[in-house]
């Protein structure tokens, strides 16, 4: 510490130490500082540009697969849903802001929730029946308190919705919600950026 001082002490009697040469060495610090931060502000306004939105979640109806504050981008740009996909949506009868939530079925699709073998089945057009799995689920569903639709046909043209943290989502089982327009959707989630200890692509 006392040769740190006494160093200090030898470069403010170096004839050459002058304000001008603080003022440089203060320039090139706050430069070696900021650097770091212009990089991720350009990388984001790339992504946004060149990958579609850049959207926070809200909310825990994601959970576990994602977390409240979550920094997502979006493949916008000639997107069309597809079962599994992780979608972010606006739902004026439910809520003003953007909702997340991850597609169980497309138009044409039937969809049925059991609660007692802990299944949701999507059915096809043509009678093709599939049981979904599912193991970004959590915990084992439980049949909610408040009135749900546990059978939900899909129109043409609209996608049917759940969120992954079963037990504590609002989405299509709930009439509030129903199903969605395709139209609605602001993109696929296609990439986790922050926080920094989760990235990654999902």
């Amino acid at each position: 510490m006392k040769q740190d001082k006494k160093e200090t002490e030898e470069l403010e009697l170096d004839p050459m130490y002058t304000p001008e040469t603080r003022a440089q060495s203060f320039r090139l610090a706050v430069y070696s500082w900021l650097q770091p931060l212009l990089f991720a502000l350009v990388f984001l306004i790339l992504l946004s540009t060149f990958a579609g939105r850049i959207i926070g979640v809200d909310g825990s109806s994601m959970f576990p697969t994602l977390h409240d504050h979550d920094m997502l981008v979006l493949q916008s740009l000639a997107y069309k849903p597809a079962q599994g996909d992780i979608v972010v949506l606006t739902q004026r009868s439910f809520s003003d802001k953007p909702i997340v939530k991850r597609v169980i079925a497309t138009g044409g699709q039937t969809v049925d929730v059991n609660y007692d073998d802990n299944t949701v089945t999507v059915t096809d057009p043509d009678g093709t029946r599939t049981v979904l799995d599912e193991p970004y689920l959590g915990e084992p569903m439980h049949r909610p308190g408040s009135p749900t639709n546990d059978h939900i046909e899909v129109p043409e043209g609209s996608i049917c919705v759940f969120g992954d943290n079963r037990n504590n989502s609002t989405d299509s089982r709930s009439p509030s919600v129903g199903t969605a327009d395709e139209r609605c959707v602001l993109g696929r989630a296609v990439l986790r950026i922050l926080p920094l200890h989760r990235f990654g692509v999902l």
